[in-house]
């Protein structure tokens, strides 16, 4: 293995009724999935484009299974390499998927999700940066959890006994590395897309700032907008 770092975008398979439920309804499940493919194909798009300076490798981490249709497109279409998100839990599933790469011999594992439009292409070499001098990265989400993580060895504890659907993720997490005596970084925080709130702000983002977002997505955000929009009126 020529490359020590390892990209790992960690996503869900578009599938209608089992992504993005907390905004079901307003949106339909059709409408969820639509949403849920445009944000999976912004981070593997800008992560590609990235690695091109930032010289790192790129693994899919897949749920449901990396046999679905949507993930062997990306394979065939992007040269990923796939592999299964397998635990009870997202904590569970996160350390299984650092302990499989660093036991595969690399050196700085970074983990992303796919909830966040506005992340830009240069985070991820900020996130292998701040690897050098540090244990631990996290990117904050604005809701108290994190959208990325970064390890340069395993750190099982690190994901026990966290309320994954609490607010206050990253502060357990902060927590826990300092008492395993990690040392921490910490990257600009963004909005990812949750809750209803979080796509609200963010079609305002996308009117107001659209270059931020890519045009497919803004498309997208602006197309549910408008059905809202008339939901509300009808």
């Amino acid at each position: 293995m020529a490359n020590p770092h390892v990209l790992v975008i960690f996503g869900k398979a578009p599938i209608p009724g089992q992504v993005k439920t907390r905004l079901c309804p307003p949106l339909t499940a059709d409408e969820a999935a639509t949403l849920q493919g445009s944000l999976v194909l912004d981070v593997v798009e800008r992560a590609r484009a990235a690695a091109k300076s930032a010289q790192y490798d790129m693994v899919f981490a897949c749920s449901p299974s990396h046999e679905h249709v949507f993930f062997k497109v990306l394979e065939d279409r992007q040269g990923l390499r796939l592999l299964d998100q397998v635990g009870d839990d997202l904590g569970a599933r996160m350390h299984r998927t650092f302990q499989e790469l660093f036991d595969r011999g690399y050196k700085q594992v970074v983990v992303v999700g796919t909830d966040v439009p506005t992340l830009p292409g240069s985070t991820f070499a900020a996130a292998f940066r701040a690897l050098k001098d540090h244990d631990l990265v996290l990117g904050p989400a604005l809701d108290g959890g994190y959208y990325l993580i970064g390890l340069k060895r395993p750190a099982p504890d690190l994901f026990a006994g966290i309320p994954w659907s609490a607010d206050q993720v990253v502060a357990l997490t902060r927590k826990k590395a300092e008492g395993l005596g990690l040392k921490t970084a910490l990257l600009p925080s963004y909005r990812d897309l949750d809750r209803l709130e979080d796509l609200q702000a963010l079609i305002g983002e996308a009117k107001s700032a659209p270059k931020t977002f890519s045009p497919r997505t803004a498309g997208v955000l602006q197309t549910l907008a408008d059905r809202l929009s008339s939901r509300r009126e009808a």
